[in-house]
């Protein structure tokens, strides 16, 4: 892999001892805490943008809320919150009143709880599901035998709707469970408000990811083979 790129994922150093985390921290060659100075200094000058200072305040605010027994030392911190709640307790930080919720039909159960939840909590909800709109999904240009429902009428998921209706309604965070890679993307590209993932889809393992990471040295390790 090319040294020159930069790769936090490479790192070979211990978090504690990396530079980023301490002052006097080893550092790689493709380390961008060492060598992208000007996109750390282009960051802060976003940070002067009163709302986004804000923002920024409050997620760290939220992270260091997750955990308890901070007093005691960061070996003893221990996490309290799960998502949902952080995600409740980060809005209200915010001060907003409308949150989009853009779910998959097929964690509908889901978002009803998760809309349940943040009425629960005073928030005006607007939520859209992914195939709003029944467009047939021959409009994407797919043959009949690249779709699901072989032989049938069958809707395309339709995330630029999604994300323009949350626009029009005037969202002020948006929240998404379960959206198809790629139409999670174009959701993302379109909403105009903040939005944050409270669940990302995965079929195969009940959208839990990384449990194909966990295993990757067990039950998964045929992904370490490339595909081609």
């Amino acid at each position: 892999m090319d040294n020159e790129l930069p790769g936090c994922a490479r790192c070979p150093f211990e978090p504690q001892g990396r530079i980023c985390q301490d002052e006097g921290g080893q550092a790689p060659p493709f380390c961008p805490t060492v060598n992208k100075a000007q996109v750390i200094e282009k960051a802060l000058e976003e940070l002067k943008k009163p709302e986004i200072l804000e923002f920024a305040r409050q997620a760290s605010i939220q992270e260091g809320e997750g955990y308890a027994d901070r007093e005691l030392g960061y070996a003893r911190a221990r996490p309290v919150k799960p998502r949902i709640t952080e995600i409740i307790e980060f809005a209200g930080k915010m001060g907003y009143q409308k949150i989009g919720l853009a779910f998959c039909i097929a964690l509908r159960k889901e978002a009803k709880v998760v809309e349940g939840l943040f009425a629960a909590n005073g928030f005006t909800v607007v939520s859209g599901l992914c195939k709003m709109g029944r467009v047939p999904k021959e409009t994407l240009g797919l043959r009949d035998d690249q779709k699901i429902k072989i032989g049938c009428f069958e809707s395309m998921c339709n995330p630029i709707a999604q994300a323009l209706l949350f626009n029009e309604e005037k969202t002020e965070f948006n929240v998404m469970i379960g959206l198809c890679v790629g139409h999670d993307s174009l959701f993302l590209k379109y909403a105009q408000a903040p939005c944050t993932v409270f669940a990302v889809k995965d079929r195969l393992l009940g959208h839990n990811p990384l449990a194909a990471i966990y295993t990757i040295d067990s039950f998964y390790r045929s992904l370490k083979v490339p595909t081609s």
